[in-house]
Protein backbone atom coordinates (compact mmCIF):
# COMPACT_ATOMS: atom_id res chain seq x y z
CA UNK A 1 0.00 0.00 0.00
CA UNK A 2 1.06 3.73 0.04
CA UNK A 3 3.40 3.47 -3.42
CA UNK A 4 3.21 5.02 -6.46
CA UNK A 5 5.59 2.10 -8.03
CA UNK A 6 2.84 -0.11 -9.73
CA UNK A 7 0.61 2.50 -10.30
CA UNK A 8 0.70 1.98 -14.55
CA UNK A 9 -1.84 -0.31 -14.60
CA UNK A 10 -4.28 0.98 -12.43
CA UNK A 11 -8.06 2.41 -13.72
CA UNK A 12 -7.38 5.68 -13.28
CA UNK A 13 -4.12 7.97 -13.50
CA UNK A 14 -3.31 11.56 -12.56
CA UNK A 15 -3.50 11.84 -16.16
CA UNK A 16 -7.36 11.14 -16.27
CA UNK A 17 -7.73 13.32 -13.43
CA UNK A 18 -5.95 16.10 -15.52
CA UNK A 19 -8.32 15.24 -18.51
CA UNK A 20 -11.64 15.48 -16.21
CA UNK A 21 -10.81 18.48 -14.70
CA UNK A 22 -10.42 20.36 -18.15
CA UNK A 23 -13.81 18.51 -19.03
CA UNK A 24 -15.98 19.65 -16.35
CA UNK A 25 -14.54 23.19 -15.97
CA UNK A 26 -17.57 25.63 -15.82
CA UNK A 27 -19.86 23.07 -15.07
CA UNK A 28 -18.82 21.37 -11.71
CA UNK A 29 -18.10 23.86 -8.84
CA UNK A 30 -14.55 24.74 -7.29
CA UNK A 31 -15.66 23.64 -3.68
CA UNK A 32 -14.17 26.00 -1.05
CA UNK A 33 -11.32 24.17 0.98
CA UNK A 34 -11.74 25.83 4.51
CA UNK A 35 -9.14 25.90 7.25
CA UNK A 36 -10.40 26.77 10.78
CA UNK A 37 -7.09 28.33 12.59
CA UNK A 38 -9.19 28.49 16.01
CA UNK A 39 -9.45 24.99 16.05
CA UNK A 40 -6.10 23.95 15.19
CA UNK A 41 -4.67 24.32 19.07
CA UNK A 42 -7.93 22.54 20.61
CA UNK A 43 -7.25 19.66 18.08
CA UNK A 44 -3.85 19.41 18.07
CA UNK A 45 -3.50 19.23 14.23
CA UNK A 46 -4.20 21.83 11.68
CA UNK A 47 -7.78 20.98 9.83
CA UNK A 48 -8.94 21.05 6.23
CA UNK A 49 -11.91 20.94 5.07
CA UNK A 50 -12.27 20.53 1.07
CA UNK A 51 -16.57 21.06 1.42
CA UNK A 52 -18.05 18.68 -1.17
CA UNK A 53 -21.18 19.24 0.71
CA UNK A 54 -21.60 22.63 -1.87
CA UNK A 55 -20.88 21.19 -4.99
CA UNK A 56 -24.19 20.88 -7.42
CA UNK A 57 -26.86 18.39 -5.90
CA UNK A 58 -24.86 18.87 -2.86
CA UNK A 59 -22.27 16.33 -3.06
CA UNK A 60 -18.81 15.15 -5.15
CA UNK A 61 -21.07 12.84 -7.35
CA UNK A 62 -21.73 15.78 -9.86
CA UNK A 63 -17.86 15.41 -10.79
CA UNK A 64 -17.83 11.75 -11.93
CA UNK A 65 -21.61 12.10 -13.65
CA UNK A 66 -20.60 15.21 -15.51
CA UNK A 67 -17.40 13.35 -16.96
CA UNK A 68 -18.64 10.62 -17.73
CA UNK A 69 -21.77 11.88 -19.35
CA UNK A 70 -19.34 14.35 -20.95
CA UNK A 71 -17.00 11.05 -22.67
CA UNK A 72 -20.35 9.34 -23.25
CA UNK A 73 -21.46 12.59 -25.26
CA UNK A 74 -18.02 12.78 -27.00
CA UNK A 75 -17.67 8.94 -27.99
CA UNK A 76 -21.42 8.02 -28.79
CA UNK A 77 -23.62 11.31 -30.03
CA UNK A 78 -26.96 9.14 -30.79
CA UNK A 79 -27.06 8.55 -27.06
CA UNK A 80 -30.14 9.90 -26.00
CA UNK A 81 -30.90 8.56 -22.63
CA UNK A 82 -28.75 6.87 -19.36
CA UNK A 83 -29.69 4.61 -16.16
CA UNK A 84 -28.04 4.37 -12.68
CA UNK A 85 -28.38 3.22 -9.30
CA UNK A 86 -27.51 4.48 -6.41
CA UNK A 87 -29.36 5.28 -3.00
CA UNK A 88 -29.23 9.20 -3.52
CA UNK A 89 -25.85 11.35 -3.96
CA UNK A 90 -25.17 9.46 -7.25
CA UNK A 91 -28.55 9.76 -8.62
CA UNK A 92 -29.08 13.50 -7.92
CA UNK A 93 -25.49 14.07 -9.62
CA UNK A 94 -26.48 11.71 -12.95
CA UNK A 95 -29.86 13.13 -12.74
CA UNK A 96 -28.29 16.36 -12.60
CA UNK A 97 -25.42 15.98 -15.21
CA UNK A 98 -28.04 14.28 -17.70
CA UNK A 99 -30.37 17.49 -17.83
CA UNK A 100 -27.28 19.63 -18.48
CA UNK A 101 -26.33 17.17 -21.27
CA UNK A 102 -29.41 16.24 -22.63
CA UNK A 103 -29.82 13.11 -21.41
CA UNK A 104 -33.10 11.20 -20.27
CA UNK A 105 -32.26 9.80 -16.85
CA UNK A 106 -33.47 6.92 -15.17
CA UNK A 107 -32.32 6.65 -11.09
CA UNK A 108 -33.06 2.64 -9.50
CA UNK A 109 -32.99 3.90 -5.62
CA UNK A 110 -33.85 1.99 -2.37
CA UNK A 111 -36.58 2.38 -1.29
CA UNK A 112 -35.36 3.04 2.11
CA UNK A 113 -33.26 6.41 0.88
CA UNK A 114 -33.36 9.63 2.62
CA UNK A 115 -36.68 11.30 0.90
CA UNK A 116 -34.64 14.40 0.48
CA UNK A 117 -32.71 12.23 -1.98
CA UNK A 118 -35.35 10.34 -3.79
CA UNK A 119 -37.27 13.74 -4.29
CA UNK A 120 -34.21 15.93 -5.08
CA UNK A 121 -33.60 13.25 -7.92
CA UNK A 122 -36.90 13.49 -9.20
CA UNK A 123 -37.04 17.66 -9.10
CA UNK A 124 -33.93 17.35 -11.46
CA UNK A 125 -36.36 15.95 -14.21
CA UNK A 126 -35.32 11.76 -13.74
CA UNK A 127 -37.42 9.14 -13.75
CA UNK A 128 -37.00 6.90 -10.35
CA UNK A 129 -37.94 3.21 -9.76
CA UNK A 130 -37.70 1.95 -6.37
CA UNK A 131 -36.33 -1.24 -5.06
CA UNK A 132 -35.96 -2.96 -1.91
CA UNK A 133 -32.79 -2.39 -0.73
CA UNK A 134 -31.64 -6.41 1.19
CA UNK A 135 -33.87 -8.46 -1.56
CA UNK A 136 -33.51 -6.84 -5.21
CA UNK A 137 -30.77 -6.33 -7.59
CA UNK A 138 -30.28 -2.63 -8.37
CA UNK A 139 -27.58 -3.64 -10.67
CA UNK A 140 -29.90 -6.58 -12.39
CA UNK A 141 -33.07 -3.90 -12.81
CA UNK A 142 -30.76 -1.21 -13.88
CA UNK A 143 -29.29 -3.77 -16.38
CA UNK A 144 -32.77 -4.64 -17.37
CA UNK A 145 -33.89 -1.23 -18.26
CA UNK A 146 -30.69 -0.17 -20.38
CA UNK A 147 -31.77 -3.70 -22.29
CA UNK A 148 -35.17 -2.58 -23.03
CA UNK A 149 -34.40 1.00 -23.42
CA UNK A 150 -30.84 1.02 -25.25
CA UNK A 151 -30.13 3.79 -22.28
CA UNK A 152 -26.06 3.83 -21.22
CA UNK A 153 -25.26 2.42 -17.68
CA UNK A 154 -23.48 5.22 -15.56
CA UNK A 155 -21.85 3.01 -12.69
CA UNK A 156 -21.51 4.87 -9.14
CA UNK A 157 -17.91 4.12 -8.29
CA UNK A 158 -16.13 1.15 -10.69
CA UNK A 159 -15.48 3.29 -13.76
CA UNK A 160 -12.85 4.92 -15.01
CA UNK A 161 -14.49 8.02 -16.05
CA UNK A 162 -16.22 8.63 -12.61
CA UNK A 163 -12.94 7.55 -10.70
CA UNK A 164 -11.36 10.24 -12.67
CA UNK A 165 -13.97 13.38 -11.96
CA UNK A 166 -14.25 12.15 -8.38
CA UNK A 167 -10.38 12.81 -8.14
CA UNK A 168 -10.67 16.60 -9.25
CA UNK A 169 -12.06 16.74 -5.70
CA UNK A 170 -8.65 15.94 -4.67
CA UNK A 171 -6.63 18.34 -7.47
CA UNK A 172 -8.24 20.81 -6.42
CA UNK A 173 -7.43 20.44 -2.92
CA UNK A 174 -3.85 20.12 -3.36
CA UNK A 175 -3.79 23.58 -5.44
CA UNK A 176 -5.86 25.40 -3.06
CA UNK A 177 -3.69 23.94 -0.31
CA UNK A 178 -0.75 25.35 -1.96
CA UNK A 179 -2.43 28.50 -2.64
CA UNK A 180 -2.61 29.06 1.21
CA UNK A 181 1.13 27.72 1.73
CA UNK A 182 0.32 24.21 2.89
CA UNK A 183 0.67 21.17 2.11
CA UNK A 184 -1.33 18.10 3.56
CA UNK A 185 0.36 15.50 5.20
CA UNK A 186 -2.84 13.16 5.68
CA UNK A 187 -5.81 13.22 3.64
CA UNK A 188 -9.06 11.21 4.23
CA UNK A 189 -12.13 10.91 1.63
CA UNK A 190 -15.17 8.30 2.57
CA UNK A 191 -15.64 5.40 1.19
CA UNK A 192 -18.21 3.21 -0.51
CA UNK A 193 -17.44 1.43 -3.26
CA UNK A 194 -14.12 3.68 -3.23
CA UNK A 195 -14.21 5.81 -6.82
CA UNK A 196 -14.21 9.34 -4.49
CA UNK A 197 -11.04 8.05 -2.54
CA UNK A 198 -9.65 6.28 -5.08
CA UNK A 199 -9.94 9.29 -7.58
CA UNK A 200 -8.51 11.65 -4.55
CA UNK A 201 -5.46 8.96 -4.34
CA UNK A 202 -4.40 9.22 -7.87
CA UNK A 203 -4.20 12.48 -7.57
CA UNK A 204 -2.67 13.50 -4.16
CA UNK A 205 -0.17 10.79 -4.52
CA UNK A 206 1.28 12.03 -7.74
CA UNK A 207 1.22 15.86 -6.73
CA UNK A 208 2.50 15.20 -3.02
CA UNK A 209 4.03 11.58 -2.61
CA UNK A 210 4.86 11.82 1.24
CA UNK A 211 0.97 12.31 2.31
CA UNK A 212 -0.86 9.77 3.09
CA UNK A 213 -4.73 9.14 2.04
CA UNK A 214 -6.85 7.20 4.20
CA UNK A 215 -10.49 6.17 2.95
CA UNK A 216 -12.99 6.79 6.30
CA UNK A 217 -15.77 4.02 6.92
CA UNK A 218 -18.55 3.64 9.19
CA UNK A 219 -17.33 0.63 11.80
CA UNK A 220 -20.32 -1.54 10.89
CA UNK A 221 -19.67 -1.76 6.70
CA UNK A 222 -15.83 -0.97 6.42
CA UNK A 223 -15.72 -3.24 3.86
CA UNK A 224 -12.55 -1.25 2.33
CA UNK A 225 -10.73 -1.28 5.84
CA UNK A 226 -10.86 -4.96 5.92
CA UNK A 227 -10.07 -5.60 2.58
CA UNK A 228 -6.79 -3.80 2.72
CA UNK A 229 -5.84 -5.20 6.03
CA UNK A 230 -6.29 -8.50 4.36
CA UNK A 231 -4.59 -7.23 0.71
CA UNK A 232 -8.29 -9.01 -0.78
CA UNK A 233 -11.50 -7.94 -1.60
CA UNK A 234 -14.02 -8.63 1.49
CA UNK A 235 -17.27 -8.06 1.82
CA UNK A 236 -19.64 -6.40 4.64
CA UNK A 237 -22.35 -9.29 6.24
CA UNK A 238 -25.17 -9.84 4.27
CA UNK A 239 -27.74 -7.16 6.33
CA UNK A 240 -25.06 -4.75 7.71
CA UNK A 241 -26.18 -1.27 8.20
CA UNK A 242 -25.35 2.45 8.98
CA UNK A 243 -27.18 5.73 9.17
CA UNK A 244 -24.27 6.62 6.11
CA UNK A 245 -26.78 5.67 3.37
CA UNK A 246 -24.30 6.69 1.21
CA UNK A 247 -21.73 4.04 2.12
CA UNK A 248 -23.21 0.88 2.12
CA UNK A 249 -22.04 -0.57 -0.74
CA UNK A 250 -21.24 -4.63 0.11
CA UNK A 251 -17.87 -4.48 -0.86
CA UNK A 252 -15.18 -2.71 -2.51
CA UNK A 253 -15.13 -1.87 -6.31
CA UNK A 254 -13.34 -4.53 -8.75
CA UNK A 255 -11.73 -1.64 -10.47
CA UNK A 256 -11.45 0.83 -7.45
CA UNK A 257 -9.53 -2.26 -5.23
CA UNK A 258 -6.41 -2.18 -6.74
CA UNK A 259 -6.07 1.61 -6.57
CA UNK A 260 -6.90 1.70 -2.64
CA UNK A 261 -3.91 -1.15 -2.70
CA UNK A 262 -1.20 0.90 -4.46
CA UNK A 263 -2.14 4.16 -3.19
CA UNK A 264 -3.97 4.26 0.44
CA UNK A 265 -1.90 4.25 3.85
CA UNK A 266 -4.93 2.33 4.96
CA UNK A 267 -8.61 2.46 6.48
CA UNK A 268 -10.29 4.32 9.10
CA UNK A 269 -13.87 3.39 10.79
CA UNK A 270 -16.31 5.56 13.04
CA UNK A 271 -19.00 4.26 14.90
CA UNK A 272 -22.57 5.93 13.46
CA UNK A 273 -22.62 7.38 17.27
CA UNK A 274 -19.05 9.16 16.48
CA UNK A 275 -19.96 10.47 12.98
CA UNK A 276 -23.53 11.85 14.96
CA UNK A 277 -20.69 13.54 16.62
CA UNK A 278 -19.34 14.76 13.87
CA UNK A 279 -22.20 16.12 12.17
CA UNK A 280 -23.16 18.25 15.12
CA UNK A 281 -19.50 19.48 15.21
CA UNK A 282 -19.71 20.49 11.88
CA UNK A 283 -22.64 22.37 12.06
CA UNK A 284 -22.12 24.00 15.24
CA UNK A 285 -18.09 24.53 14.88
CA UNK A 286 -17.79 24.45 10.85
CA UNK A 287 -20.70 25.60 10.28
CA UNK A 288 -21.41 23.35 7.64
CA UNK A 289 -24.37 20.49 7.01
CA UNK A 290 -22.61 17.18 6.38
CA UNK A 291 -24.93 14.24 5.79
CA UNK A 292 -24.06 11.21 7.78
CA UNK A 293 -21.25 9.83 4.96
CA UNK A 294 -19.95 12.89 4.36
CA UNK A 295 -18.99 13.81 8.24
CA UNK A 296 -16.82 10.35 8.38
CA UNK A 297 -13.88 11.43 7.24
CA UNK A 298 -14.09 14.38 10.26
CA UNK A 299 -15.46 11.83 12.15
CA UNK A 300 -12.09 9.39 11.60
CA UNK A 301 -9.97 12.84 11.65
CA UNK A 302 -11.52 13.66 15.09
CA UNK A 303 -10.96 10.06 16.63
CA UNK A 304 -7.50 10.26 15.67
CA UNK A 305 -6.06 13.08 16.77
CA UNK A 306 -3.27 11.57 19.05
CA UNK A 307 -2.51 9.97 15.91
CA UNK A 308 -2.22 13.33 13.65
CA UNK A 309 -0.72 15.38 16.44
CA UNK A 310 0.99 18.45 15.31
CA UNK A 311 0.00 17.26 11.03
CA UNK A 312 -1.69 18.89 8.42
CA UNK A 313 -5.17 16.81 8.17
CA UNK A 314 -7.38 17.48 5.07
CA UNK A 315 -10.98 16.03 5.26
CA UNK A 316 -13.60 15.24 2.45
CA UNK A 317 -16.46 16.52 3.69
CA UNK A 318 -18.48 14.20 0.82
CA UNK A 319 -21.85 15.03 0.78
CA UNK A 320 -24.51 17.57 2.53
CA UNK A 321 -27.93 15.67 2.03
CA UNK A 322 -29.16 14.78 5.34
CA UNK A 323 -33.00 14.83 6.01
CA UNK A 324 -33.99 17.31 8.66
CA UNK A 325 -34.67 14.08 10.77
CA UNK A 326 -31.23 13.35 10.50
CA UNK A 327 -29.66 16.53 11.44
CA UNK A 328 -31.86 17.04 14.77
CA UNK A 329 -30.79 13.81 15.67
CA UNK A 330 -27.24 15.02 15.53
CA UNK A 331 -27.89 18.37 16.92
CA UNK A 332 -29.81 16.40 20.25
CA UNK A 333 -26.91 14.55 21.19
CA UNK A 334 -23.27 14.48 22.26
CA UNK A 335 -20.96 16.60 20.64
CA UNK A 336 -16.87 15.60 20.27
CA UNK A 337 -15.01 16.94 23.80
CA UNK A 338 -12.98 19.83 22.07
CA UNK A 339 -12.46 22.59 24.28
Amino acid sequence: MDSLENSAGLAVQFADVEAAAKRIAGKAVKTPLLHYPQLDDALGFRLLVKAETLQRTGSFKFRGACNKLMIVKEQNPGARAVVAFSSGNHAQGVAAAAAMLGFKATIVMPDDAPRIKIENTKALGAEVVLYKRHTESREQISSDIAAKTGAVMVPPYDDPAIMAGQGTSGLELCAQAEALGMKADVVIAPASGGGLVAGVAAAVKHLWPAAQVYAAEPATCNDLQRSLMEGKRVGNAPGSVSICDALMSPIPGELTFPVHKALLSGGLAASDADILKAMKFALTRLKLVMEPGGASSLACALLNRDKFRGKTVAVVASGGNADPEMLKRALDGEDFAIP
